[in-house]
């Protein structure tokens, strides 16, 4: 089995169409199908199942899809460790955020990181909660920055960056958006904007209208924060956020109220695996991101 075969392979997989695996190859049409052959043949097993032009994986190539695509992470992190092992601070860093982290936590970080290492490039991922434990999981990122941090979660490692406040985002004519603190229990009868299913951030502010004595009134869902946001603006509802998404972004006709009863709090953290290095530059990142953020929360004090 060669390493071009595996490469090939992958492309085919995620195209599912040999000629455009091909096209992005930059490889004749032809090339590409005889190396899955001969992939096929020395493994004993059909990993495609061919219709027409088109392709898709059978049960096994999804199995061999899996474990190729993490060997080929970890090749290609051996390739870069090659490369950064002289000048970790001209490396890449392959990092993956939350939407909660994209317009004020992440941006704020890097631009700090680069005032020290301004020639450090970033690679950056945003996805779902879950998506992003199973990317570092397979190797595709090296770290994550996730709220709120896994409790246990097997062959990783989480380490707690700073815990923030979930407050109330609330339209400006809104009864109660001049109070200086609310609690949540006077939003019982509001209609509420919600993250979808699989965003923890649903999770953490369901349970805690639950644990308060109410079921919310879902009216508006989004997975966007900025949408989530618009629709609060727009007099659609309210919405429960992390304080740190409306640093210099409250939208002009809402406002942030503070919730006292209860306090709702989140971890912020970053999520490593315990089973790989991480490489150097992103190994810098790492220890830059703690000593930040707990500058930071010194100087909030």
């Amino acid at each position: 089995m060669e390493l071009r075969q595996i490469k090939y392979f992958i492309e085919v997989a995620k195209r599912e169409h040999v000629t455009e695996a091909a096209n992005a190859l930059h490889v004749a049409q032809s090339a590409v199908s005889r190396q899955i052959f001969n992939l096929e043949a020395e493994l004993g097993v059909e990993l495609f199942i061919r219709e027409g032009r088109n392709v898709r994986l059978t049960p096994m190539g999804r199995i061999f899809l899996d474990h190729m695509e993490q060997a080929m992470n970890v090749i290609n992190n051996a390739l870069q460790v090659v490369e950064e092992y002289m000048e970790p601070e001209r490396g890449t860093i392959h990092i993956g955020y939350t939407s909660s982290m994209a317009s004020y936590l992440l941006p704020t970080a890097i631009s700090a990181f680069r005032v020290q290492y301004p020639n450090v490039k970033f690679e950056l991922n945003q996805g779902a909660y879950h998506e992003l434990i199973d990317w570092v999981h397979r190797g595709n990122i090296n770290l994550a920055l996730l709220a709120p941090l896994p409790k246990e979660t097997k062959g990783m490692e989480g380490s707690v960056l700073f815990h923030e406040r979930i407050v109330a985002l609330l339209p400006r004519n809104h009864s109660l958006a001049t109070a200086s603190s609310i609690k949540l229990n006077q939003l019982r009868t509001d209609a509420f904007i919600f993250f979808p299913e699989g965003f923890m951030l649903r999770d953490i502010t369901l349970k805690a209208c639950q644990q308060h004595g109410f079921q919310p009134d879902i009216a508006f869902e989004g997975a966007d924060m900025d949408a989530v946001k618009g629709m609060v603006s727009a007099g659609l509802g309210v919405a429960l956020v992390p304080e740190i998404t409306l640093v210099d972004n409250i939208p002009r006709s809402a406002v942030k109220v503070p919730i006292v009863d209860p306090s709702i709090m989140r971890t912020v953290g970053v999520l490593v695996s315990e089973e790989r290095k991480l490489l150097p530059t992103e190994k810098l990142f790492h220890t830059f991101l703690h000593h930040f953020f707990r500058r930071l929360e010194q100087y909030q004090k």
